[in-house]
């Protein structure tokens, strides 16, 4: 009986320390974004600080997955700015996001978006076991450490990159094992979701040192199939229309080597501003994928873009280069994944003029495409790339001819050597129309052509940003093939198209300001801090939204016009400057002379937002300026302090008046609307169809 007791106490005492087992929380940084996270289901820890601006929340309740974790958890309340656990529950794509100020945190309004989650409370659920580390979706090689040996292996697209945060004692039960791959398990026995596998250290290190040799093996097949086939650009003598310079068509033994694959093109997206892709951040060992690309039938719905080509069907680019480059298109397509759900694909070929080969719907999978571009005919002529940015501009993007409206415009130039035409303003315009340009340049011009080129620094002048994002440069047409999976990459971080229309880069913005007496000096440089706490959100440049101010009495002045400043920062500082008028309120003359002197120079292509604060009673009409402003396509928000009138605020407002008319009873309460008026602007953006 002693020895049954004793059996049975142990028996519970192991019992209790099995139930006690700890749950290792993992930390996350506050601008960790939930699409960024491979894990469905997770338990995490924010750090203090994550109440930021900077950290970008969208929706309200249920998040679009590339908000900041943390941040919208400070939005629901689940935790404050201190930081805290947290769990994450990962739900399908969700439209309607709904933006709202709560917490301290103001969340954005958003039309759709691929993926949603949840937050709530970081208590376990029952029946779910949860990840000690996390899964990051990564470009970037993976490394796996046994004893003194390092092996790098590369894993394509979607890499899985664990970070342990949290300290894990390793008994000596465990030191046989890695750490299992973090995987969400339910109870349900419907589930599909796998077990975590546990693998032996041993035996895993060795499957990688033999996959790191089977990968140097056939570096050396590609090593010895492509030798000798760089070219440089003086190598080549194929004519260039009205240059005067002859180039020289490169001779190569081009070969593939049984078994080896069928596309040579893993690379990581590891880039530096001014330095092309072979410049730097390319290694053999990335150059080769060991699997073939396959069709996918589903196509891919994380890369919803829509995008055009444009091919390069100049003499000088001659037959062999032309026929490369329709291999490289079909590749794209290839690993794109076209789909009517995914990423759509056109092409339009350049030479002296440009032509659709076809657009956005002609195609809707990858087989379909890569034939059509295999037949596509080779047109001649000189290489005018502006005038092919301006004809994709006019007429590509539409909706005749596929164009989703929410998914990004997105143009890669494929350009052998350099234009015969100039491309600044035809990018100046498709930019401002929301189009993201890269620029694929094959044997650039050398020292001794750059005099022959008409636009120095082309590629400058026409991409979104200047940082090589946008800009990849080739130093042969035979090491096209290397590119394909980084520009997927980047074509598909919508993240980073920073060109597409947001309401956040796509508005001129006239703020109407009221100088008079009543208001008062220290009340005015209120109003100029309100005016400035505004104008922050929005993202300023020359192509983005751009600011200007006018201040009214009796009289007016224009402190700035719109295209006086281009950066946030010298914005800001111009808002500061701005003097006290002091005089009477004619804010109907003030409306009438805003629409001459900031909104008649608007761009096409931006909305007309006009934000006017006044404190009083209009000695003048003021429906009639605010009705020729509203007829002229400028959208009016009015905001109204202490005596200011009711029927008037209301007759400035664009309709409906409630959503673009405030008032707030003293001047030091004006912060409380910068939210909502933000937020209004862009629920009014995310309702109109745009490209």
């Amino acid at each position: 009986l002693g020895v049954f007791l004793i059996c049975t106490y142990a028996a519970k005492e192991a019992t209790k320390k099995t139930k006690k087992a700890k749950l290792y929380v993992p930390q996350i940084d506050c601008d960790v974004k939930a699409g960024k996270i491979i894990n469905p289901e997770f338990i995490a820890k924010c750090p203090p600080g994550c109440q930021d601006v900077k950290y970008r929340v969208y929706g309200t309740d249920i998040y679009a997955s590339f908000s900041s974790v943390c941040n919208a958890a400070i939005h629901s309340g689940i935790i404050d700015n201190t930081g805290g656990k947290i769990l994450v529950q990962k739900v399908a794509g969700h439209s309607g996001y709904r933006g709202s100020f709560s917490n301290g945190v103001r969340s954005l309004s958003l039309p759709r978006w691929r993926e949603s989650f949840l937050v709530s409370e970081g208590k376990p659920r029952k029946g779910v076991t949860y990840p000690s580390t996390l899964e990051y979706s990564s470009s970037k090689s993976t490394t796996v450490k046994s004893g003194n040996d390092r092996v790098d292996v590369p894993t394509g697209d979607a890499v899985r990159k664990e970070y342990q945060t949290s300290p894990v004692p390793t008994p000596a039960t465990q030191m046989a094992t890695t750490t299992p791959t973090p995987t969400t398990m339910m109870t349900d026995p419907s589930t599909t979701t796998p077990k975590p596998t546990i693998t032996p250290a041993a035996t895993r290190t060795t499957t990688v040192a033999a996959a790191a040799k089977t990968r140097a093996g056939l570096h050396r097949v590609r090593d010895i199939a492509f030798r000798g086939t760089s070219t440089s650009a003086s190598n080549r003598n194929i004519l260039r229309p009205n240059t005067g310079i002859q180039r020289q068509e490169p001779v190569a033994a081009f070969w593939r080597a049984t078994g080896s694959p069928a596309h040579l093109a893993v690379e990581t997206d590891s880039w530096k501003p001014g330095l092309s892709l072979f410049d730097t951040g390319f290694s053999s060992k990335e150059e080769l994928n060991p699997k073939p690309l396959e069709s996918i039938s589903q196509g891919n719905p994380n890369c919803k873009v829509d995008l055009s080509f444009l091919m390069d069907g100049s003499w000088s680019i001659g037959k062999r280069r032309f026929q490369l480059q329709k291999q490289f298109l079909g590749n794209m397509a290839q690993a794109l994944g076209i789909s009517s759900t995914g990423p759509l694909m056109g092409i339009v070929q350049y030479g002296n003029d440009p032509s659709t080969e076809f657009n956005l719907k002609t195609y809707t999978n990858s087989k379909d495409l890569r034939n059509a571009i295999e037949k596509i005919p080779q047109k001649g002529g000189l290489s005018n790339v502006g005038k092919a940015l301006s004809f994709v501009n006019k007429n590509f993007f539409s909706d005749a001819n596929g164009n989703r409206g929410g998914a990004p415009n997105v143009v890669v130039v494929m350009v052998d050597g350099w234009p015969t035409d100039r491309v600044e303003e035809a990018s100046r315009l498709a930019r401002e129309s929301g189009i993201n340009i890269f620029f694929v340049t094959i044997e650039a011009a050398a020292e001794s052509e750059k005099q022959n080129v008409m636009e120095p620094n082309f590629v400058d002048k026409a991409v979104c940003r200047t940082n090589g994002f946008y800009a990849i440069n080739v130093p042969s047409w035979f090491s096209l093939h290397k590119v394909v999976q980084p520009l997927v990459k980047r074509v598909c971080d919508t993240d980073q198209l920073v060109c597409s229309k947001t309401c956040l880069n796509s508005a001129d913005i006239g703020f109407v300001i009221d100088g008079s007496s009543s208001v008062g000096t220290s009340n005015f440089r209120t109003v100029l801090q309100f005016v400035a706490n505004i104008s922050k959100e929005f993202e300023i440049s020359d192509t983005d939204t751009r600011i200007g101010a006018v201040q009214y009495t009796y009289e007016q002045r224009l402190e700035f016009s719109f295209d006086k400043y281009s950066t946030k920062q010298d914005v800001l500082s111009a808002i500061k400057r701005i003097s006290y008028w002091s005089g009477g309120t004619s804010t109907g003359a003030a409306i009438s002379y805003a629409s001459e002197q900031l909104f008649s120079k608007s761009k096409p292509n931006k909305r007309k937002i006009m934000i006017l604060i006044t404190d009083g009673r209009s000695y003048d009409d003021v429906r009639v300026p605010a009705m020729a402003a509203h007829q002229n396509g400028v959208i009016a928000y009015s905001i109204g302090v202490a005596w200011a009138a009711q029927d008037e605020l209301e007759a400035i407002a664009t309709d409906p008046d409630k959503e673009h008319s405030f008032f707030v009873d003293e001047f030091d309460n004006l912060y409380h609307f910068v939210n909502q008026l933000i937020q209004n602007i862009c629920t009014e953006f995310n309702s109109q169809p745009r490209n």
